[in-house]
Order: C-alpha cells, then structure tokens, then sequence
C-alpha cells in the first residue's frame, strides 16, 4: 500500500479516538482527517497518527483489538516522520499526536514512538507533539518522552479497576496505567532544565464515558483525584461509541451532551474552586442536566446573592457568567470605582445570567432583563 494511503487509514482509524470537547474535522486534501484542537493557547490542526493498527490487546470497545477481523497498516518510524513533516511544511497541520496499538509489547511500542518522535526532533520539526505512553512504559522510556513532547497521556480508560476490567479485560489499572501515570507525575516534580527543557509538558489522561456503566460521580470523583494528586492539567471525556464486530457492539451510543457536562464541571473542579459533592445533587450518581454551575448557583446564592463590590475572587467565581479573566477585570476595576449598576458589568462582559445571583452596593439587580438585552 502507498504511504499516503497508509496515512489516511491509520489517522481515520485514530480519529475514532475522539472526545468530547472536539469539532468534527475539516475535510482536507486527498479527505485525510485532521482534528482541531486547543494547544499552545490556541486553536490548530493536528493530525492523530498511529504507528499501527495492529494490537495484541483484547479491549472489548476498541477497533484495534486483537482478534478482530480487520485490515491493518504499520509505519515504520522515520516513514510516519517523513509525512508529518511533509504535511507540517506544506500546512495542512500544525501538530500531531503519536499513539499506536501495542504489538512487540507496551516496552518495544514505546521504543518506535519515541523514534519517531526523535527523529521528527532531529529534522527540525518545532509543531506541537503530544505523545501517548503505552501501559506499564519503563522509566527512561517516560523521561525520553518527557524531553520529547509538548504533552503526554496515559489513558486510564475507565475510573478504577472494576470498570476497566469491563472494557479492557487485560490491562491491569493500577500496575499499567495509573504507575505509568505516576511515574510521569513525579519525574515532572524533578527540575526540567537539567534535561533540556525550560518546563516540563502537560500531563492529561482520557476516560471512555458510557461503556462500563460508571455514574458521573466515579469520573468525577477520580478527576479530582488526578488534579490533586498527579497535576494533571486535562481529563479527556471520551463519549462511547459501538464498533461493529467488538463485544460493545450492540450497546447504545453515550450521548455527546453527557460528555459536554462532564467537561464544564471538570473546568470548575480546576480552575473555579469547586468540589465533586458541590456539583452533584446529595447522593445523586449523575450530573443535573442544566450547566452545573448554574444549577450550583441556583441552590446557594438565589438567597444568598454574592456582593460584587466586596467578595473575594473565590466568590465571585461561584456567579454564573464570571470566570478567571472576568473575576480579575472585576477585581481591578473595583480598586477605582463602585458597582451599582448592569451597565457596569456588561461593559467587563458580564452576561445577564449573572444578575439573579449577585448584590450591587447592596441591592439586588432591578429590571434586570429589560436593561440588559
């Protein structure tokens, strides 16, 4: 099979690994698959490439798996480098992320990822890389990953071993994947100057939601976990879907909204201060189906409105329509002047569904639809 053919199969193929929080791909030239996705604090075109197709493990969901009757395609190494390179020069894509089935053993896959990688390095190439870390990779392997790659990964799958032994009998959650996490977490604790690098690359992971009957507050709850423990900078939400001639086949699809609510109270597990039993109902399993945040809001602060000109940032990152940058205009703007009305706000760009929940000098928001169309 031609190289270019080769590409367009094993990034289809990649694409199926798609969360959440992503577009759909453009079409591009010649219909290769290229993904959009937020790096580098913007957004670019990536190309999810695998090294091969082919895979000795049996996870139940995925289209690699081995046993199943499907068509595979390897790269070599310096092959898959040559085209991303080819394809960065001529602009079709800006980044890429290398993963691949595992066949040799996690040990020898990790070994041609990190060539690859090496050698796109050593030709020049500056795009954004994020690498995959395969089950149970070996130390130096992490370290070489780590010196390598703006962003690595370790896909836990499913949150805890009895979930993950559903949808992926044969990897082990704790000696595989969460050790192959941990030894990441605790090498970028080590100073990255001594290895070349001015700071260290993100860590994330990515859960499939909807396959092993897991509630939101098992993900979420181990989302938190990861944030606090490991410092991981993203948790990916996988939507499930079934692929024929996979033991999942016959399963419903998880529907993408889940997926979405699953990200929004991820960013306030992060960034606003908010913990799992804030954001799901007392001793609810599952998100409420209207934006947590609001819902949260909602509950606490319709009788408790929040006064902008007095409350700490933590406060005012609780009000529906504020987060960071609007939290820290206000906090600014506030050292010069009092709040007393809409018009105000709005001109920091603070929505209107941030009136019901919030105190201007002491007084609730009149009027509040009319004024602020």
């Amino acid at each position: 099979m031609e190289t270019w053919e080769k590409l367009q199969m094993l990034a289809g193929e990649a694409d199926l690994d798609r969360d959440a929080g992503e577009a759909a791909p453009p079409l591009c030239a010649r219909t290769l698959p290229i993904s959009w996705a937020t790096a580098k604090g913007r957004r670019m075109p990536i190309l999810k490439a695998l090294l091969t197709s082919a895979c000795e493990r049996n996870c139940a969901y995925c289209p690699f798996r081995a046993g199943r009757d499907s068509r595979r395609q390897t790269f070599r190494p310096a092959e898959l480098a040559s085209q991303i390179g080819l394809l960065t020069r001529r602009g079709v894509i800006e980044g890429v992320l290398l993963s691949s089935g595992i066949a040799g053993g996690s040990v020898s896959t990790q070994d041609r990822l990190l060539e690859t990688a090496a050698i796109l390095r050593r030709q020049g190439y500056q795009g954004y890389l994020h690498l995959k870390l395969m089950p149970g990779a070996e130390r130096e392997q992490i370290l070489e990953a780590l010196r390598l790659a703006d962003r690595v990964s370790v896909n836990l799958e499913a949150p805890g071993a009895r979930f993950l032994h559903r949808l992926a009998p044969q990897k082990r959650f704790w000696g595989e994947l969460l050790q192959t996490l941990a030894r990441a977490a605790n090498l970028r604790r080590l100073p990255p100057q001594p290895y070349g690098r001015s700071r260290w690359p993100s860590l994330v992971t990515q859960f499939v939601v909807g396959a092993a009957g897991e509630s939101d507050r098992d993900l979420l709850a181990w989302t938190a976990r990861l944030l606090n423990e490991y410092g991981l900078q993203r948790v990916y939400y996988s939507t499930f879907r079934p692929i024929p001639a996979t033991p999942l086949e016959n399963l419903p699809p998880e529907h993408r909204r889940r997926g979405q609510r699953l990200y929004r109270a991820f960013f306030l597990l992060r960034d606003y201060g908010f913990t799992t039993e804030e954001l799901l109902p007392p001793g609810g399993q599952a998100l409420p189906a209207d934006d947590p945040k609001l819902w949260w809001a909602e509950q606490h602060l319709r009788a408790r409105p929040v006064e902008i000109n007095t409350a700490p940032r933590e406060m005012l990152l609780r009000v529906p329509g504020i987060g960071p940058q609007r939290a820290a205009a206000l906090l600014h703007a506030r050292r010069e002047t009092t709040f007393r009305t809409l018009a105000q706000l709005q001109a920091l760009g603070i929505p209107a569904k941030a009136a019901p929940f919030i105190l201007l000098d002491g007084r609730r928001p009149l009027h509040q639809g009319r004024l602020w169309h």
